[in-house]
């Protein structure tokens, strides 16, 4: 009887072991692929919010790690990329969070000029309601353009809100809620880099 214990002991530990080194070579071999999949989704985000910029190895090397729970809406670390052309800054781009959606969290990336104005804006994750407040992702509407080419300045904070608040942005039928956010989010995320000026010339920090 133990030695049969034994025999299905060892033979159950065989077999795990064969799994784990299976599993092994297998992550080995996807981990390379995985991760160009990785760089090539955040290139072509990054490309998506900077119009005719083709997104590269120097702009992810160029890069802040960022906090501030007030402007960009939590309390870890966010990433700011700084777009150069000929040794001058054009543009920053930058991660920030809503945190006030409808349904939770809502992360976003902005792209703006030195100056707050903005370039682009994509909404890169959300739990918000389908056929409602999922019309922030480009690919359900159109909103989420709105926000190109305006520019925050100290004299129009009031235009930064939906038009029922007074402001210059549509709101959805029926989902107020989630436009209001994104909307305070990107116009926080422009503050942050207009009340910082030595992001310009801080050293690159990111490990990634």
């Amino acid at each position: 009887m133990i030695r049969a214990i034994s025999k299905n002991a060892l033979a159950l530990g065989a077999a795990a072991a064969v799994c784990v080194a299976i599993l092994s070579v297998v992550n080995q071999q996807t981990a390379p692929r995985i991760s160009e999949q990785r760089l090539a989704a955040k290139l072509a985000i990054l490309s998506e919010v900077l119009p005719g910029v083709e997104a590269g190895q120097t702009l992810l090397q160029d890069c802040l790690q960022v906090t501030d729970e007030t402007l960009l809406g939590k309390n870890t670390a966010q990433t700011l990329y700084r777009w150069r052309q000929d040794g001058e800054l054009s543009a920053y781009i930058i991660e920030t969070t809503a945190p006030d959606g409808y349904s939770g969290n809502i992360d976003l990336i902005v792209a703006l000029t030195p100056d707050g104005t903005v370039l682009g804006s994509r909404v890169l994750n959300h739990k918000e309601t389908p056929g409602l407040g999922d019309k922030i992702e480009a690919r359900r509407s159109a909103w989420i353009f709105s926000f190109s080419g305006k520019t925050v300045t100290a004299d129009n904070a009031n235009e930064w809100a939906v038009r029922k608040d007074g402001g210059n942005f549509d709101q959805f039928t029926g989902a107020t809620i989630t436009p209001r956010a994104v909307i305070n989010a990107v116009r926080n995320a422009v503050l942050y880099v207009q009340q910082h000026p030595e992001l310009a010339t801080l050293p690159a920090n990111c490990t990634d």
